[in-house]
């Protein structure tokens, strides 16, 4: 399957971003393959060193950021079809959480944080974020982790958990409540101790993430980001990590489709191509379109998130048709392959296993359906 300008010139997308297109698929298919990806999750790596260094050497960690601080200056729109071809190849990169580092910073940040953190990411690509906690709530808001200010700095206690690429890090983003008050701080990654770090067993195993206890953590006043600017900073964040996670979800979803449709071709039975079989043949079909109206919905949102509204419910909108999109590819892979597709071996089982880590991260389908409920209905 290939691009087709046309059809994304018809949903916003500009020449020069198609162009960035053609470039994000040739670059992730030279960097790395499945074969490469199943050798580093079997060493244990969750980081491809190579290729996230030449990644930052394109540029691509600074996509969104402005040039004054050493980046492109472009949108959130065209990080998308970088992000949609590393989930394609299931590179093994922190592109969403060192572009999302980026947006909070950007949105909520003072001008010396701007300026200290900034030309970093777009040097490293070494910054994540420290959100989520154990009561498995969605909402950014809903943490318990307190800061507390003291003459040292603020003192900070709880527990965050998928922090993703926190020991190859070298900024962190984290929330916390001050005076019951949802904070966010940006600090540098040597103020966490490495024994307060705690590496999860991940259903995907080819991101990696981190359990973080901040109990006697203290960061310095000068940590703690714009108050007046952290509901909108939290709903950037909340935005940006499911518009980049549906893209890596359209990927997943077409490359699932291609690996299938390649063994239907293949692989006979009774003599006959299964692919002739009209059973497999129409649901392949069924996967396709899904996947189809999936990365409609995910350049339409990527063409109208700065839209007010009309952003927030399109972002939405992209994530439950990723997400359904690439569990459907999947599955349907998984079962076509037979005995086979039930064991690790199978790459459909990457895949699978990539839909229902985003679905547990950045929100599932309930989730986003009652916020578009609230949005378009009320």
């Amino acid at each position: 399957m290939t691009f087709d300008p046309q059809a994304l010139g018809r949903l916003g997308i500009t020449e020069e971003q198609v162009e960035l297109m053609d470039v994000a698929e040739n670059f992730c298919r030279d960097q790395t393959s499945i074969a490469a990806v199943r050798e580093m999750m079997a060493s244990g790596a969750a980081l491809d060193i190579s290729a996230n260094k030449n990644l930052a050497e394109m540029g691509w960690f600074g996509i969104t950021i402005p040039e004054e601080f050493g980046g492109i200056g472009l949108s959130l729109a065209e990080a998308v079809p970088v992000a949609e071809q590393i989930g394609k190849r299931l590179m093994m990169v922190p592109f969403i959480p060192t572009t999302v580092a980026a947006q909070a910073i950007l949105t909520g940040g003072t001008r010396t944080q701007m300026e200290t953190y900034l030309p970093k990411i777009v040097e490293t690509g070494a910054a994540t974020l420290a959100l989520s906690e154990a009561n498995g709530s969605f909402d950014l808001n809903d943490i318990e982790s307190t800061a507390v200010l003291g003459p040292n700095g603020y003192r900070l206690s709880g527990t965050k958990i998928l922090a993703e690429n926190l020991d190859s890090s070298e900024i962190l983003v984290l929330s916390a409540k001050v005076q019951n008050a949802v904070r966010l701080f940006v600090l540098d990654i040597n103020l966490i101790p490495k024994t307060a770090m705690r590496r999860e067993i991940l259903i995907d195993e080819t991101k990696r993430a981190f359990t973080v206890n901040l109990e006697g953590v203290t960061v310095p006043e000068s940590a703690i980001m714009d108050a007046a600017k952290t509901a909108v900073t939290l709903q950037r964040i909340d935005l940006a990590s499911n518009l980049l996670a549906s893209a890596e979800q359209v990927g997943g979803a077409q490359s699932c489709i291609d690996y299938t449709v390649d063994y239907l071709k293949t692989r006979k039975q009774f003599g006959k191509l299964i692919g002739s079989y009209q059973a497999l043949k129409h649901t392949i079909v069924d996967a396709y379109v899904s996947y189809e109206k999936a990365r409609s919905l995910l350049y339409a949102a990527a063409h109208s998130f700065e839209e007010q509204g009309k952003g927030e419910a399109a972002t939405r909108m992209a994530a439950v048709g990723a997400g359904r999109a690439l569990s459907f590819a999947a599955d349907r892979a998984i079962q076509f392959h037979g005995g086979f597709g039930f064991t690790y071996d199978c790459d459909a089982q990457l895949y699978r296993r990539r839909a229902i880590f985003h679905d547990s991260l950045f929100g599932n389908t309930r989730w986003h359906k009652q916020k578009l409920a609230a949005l378009l209905f009320n």
